[in-house]
């Protein structure tokens, strides 16, 4: 009896077979994603689709029966001068405007963690620097029309202080109108680079900075060795957000300039959206719509994958 006993407590216990879930089961989830799927599709595919079918048509929207145009229509944008002044230009502004608003937002992110500001200091400072953050696009735009106006406040500052003799039509000067749009974007973008790399400042480690302190460093052998490496993966992940969000910006550049003057300020957006509603080449604008939607997705590529990296 004891061998008997013996050998039952060895063998284990069978497990009861597992159910499987029911195929009303395994649907429940799709059923919960079902609403947010529709919505993707009706607003984002089937226009992406659609834009693409037009892009290899002729004549579209404005008659019924539009013909096949194959690759006429990337020919024509890809040949237009203005197509490719909007090129340069939206490479000059994304350029210029992402290198500012990291550079800006680090400094000023710097600044406020810093322990040599008090509390409430630093409380003011972050309520003035994010403002531009709080306004939309439309009132930065107002906003800026109006400092750089020949009759502005700019104008006004620089007459008192003696740097110029007469109002400058800053909107108005092919060779200043970007450089004015681009400094209002920057403005206006600069806050998020803050606060995000304020969030990355204060997650750094302050025994890194100590140790860096033990062994001899400067601080400005710290920024480099600690703090920089501690913030690359933000910094990369922001640049190439701004890279996305800049090259789209449309509003701003529209409100302010609408391309001009002479396509100082044109846009890959500002060419797209004239060659739809102003020239009525709905063909053509989807061949530029698609050509835009082409290097947007490759830049997204590389934001996912640095974020599966990081």
């Amino acid at each position: 009896m004891t061998l008997l006993s013996a050998v039952e407590t060895a063998v284990e216990p069978e497990t009861p077979p597992r159910n499987r879930p029911s195929a009303a089961r395994r649907v429940v989830p799709y059923g919960y994603l079902s609403p947010t799927l529709i919505l993707i599709v009706v607003l984002m595919v089937v226009p992406i689709v659609m834009v693409i079918g037009y892009s290899f048509r002729d004549n579209v929207i404005v008659q019924e029966n539009s013909v096949f145009a194959g690759l006429a229509n990337y020919s024509k944008v890809l040949t237009d001068p203005d197509f490719l002044v909007a090129i340069k230009n939206t490479a000059v502004f994304i350029t210029v405007s992402m290198v500012a608003h990291l550079a800006l937002g680090l400094a000023f992110a710097m600044m406020l963690n810093t322990r040599l500001l008090g509390g409430v200091t630093k409380a003011l400072f972050r309520l003035v620097y994010i403002l531009p953050w709080l306004f939309t696009i439309a009132v930065i735009a107002v906003i800026w029309r109006l400092l750089v106006d020949p009759a502005g406040v700019l104008n006004y500052v620089l007459q008192t202080l003696g740097l110029i003799q007469e109002g400058v039509d800053w909107l108005g000067d092919p060779s200043k109108a970007l450089w004015v749009v681009t400094f209002a974007n920057i403005w206006s973008g600069y806050p998020f680079f803050m606060i995000s790399l304020l969030a990355g400042l204060q997650g750094i480690p302050h025994d890194l900075y100590e140790a860096a302190a033990v062994d001899g460093a400067n601080p400005v052998q710290r920024f480099l060795h600690v703090t920089l490496p501690q913030l690359r993966p933000v910094i990369i992940s922001m640049a190439v957000l701004d890279l996305i969000w800049t090259s789209q910006q449309f509003a701003l550049i529209w409100m302010m300039t609408g391309g001009g003057p002479l396509n100082a300020t044109e846009m890959l957006s500002t060419y797209t959206y004239k060659q739809a509603f102003s020239e009525y080449e709905f063909a053509t604008a989807s061949a530029a719509a698609v050509i835009v939607l082409l290097l947007t997705m490759v830049l997204a590529f590389f934001y996912v994958r640095q974020q599966r990296e990081r």
